[in-house]
């Protein structure tokens, strides 16, 4: 099954009324910022947060530039899976040994596939 991608036009932010869309619309980017940064019900990353996410999308990336699923993707390259999601939704960071494994597979797959299957 096909994955449909669409963007919404400001007019149409989350299903709101028009009057909501038009107060949001009318916002700067510093309100913006600042109601952010007041919402209890969604704080701000810590630095230790944000990076873990930005190295899950780093590895979902890699993964997607081979056209792997991610149990294709772990199974092909001897990961566990559950350690994959928990990398790509940013829940665990990974150490400097699996950095160095990632940045191995993303520039030589089919070397590191040859080298597991004769291992």
């Amino acid at each position: 099954m096909a994955t449909v991608r669409r963007t919404r036009e400001k007019s149409h932010i989350g299903g709101l009324s028009k009057e909501a869309n038009d107060r949001t619309a009318a916002l700067s980017p510093d309100e913006v910022e600042a109601n952010a940064r007041t919402d209890p019900d969604n704080p701000p990353l810590t630095d230790e947060e944000l990076a873990r996410g930005l190295f899950g999308r780093t590895v979902r990336r890699a993964r997607q530039k081979l056209g792997l699923s991610q149990s294709e993707f772990a199974h092909r390259f001897d990961i566990n899976l559950r350690r994959l999601q928990d990398w790509e939704q940013g829940r665990v960071a990974p150490d400097s040994a699996i950095l160095a494994y990632l940045k191995v597979i993303e520039s030589e797959p089919a070397l590191v596939q040859r080298i597991l299957e004769n291992a």
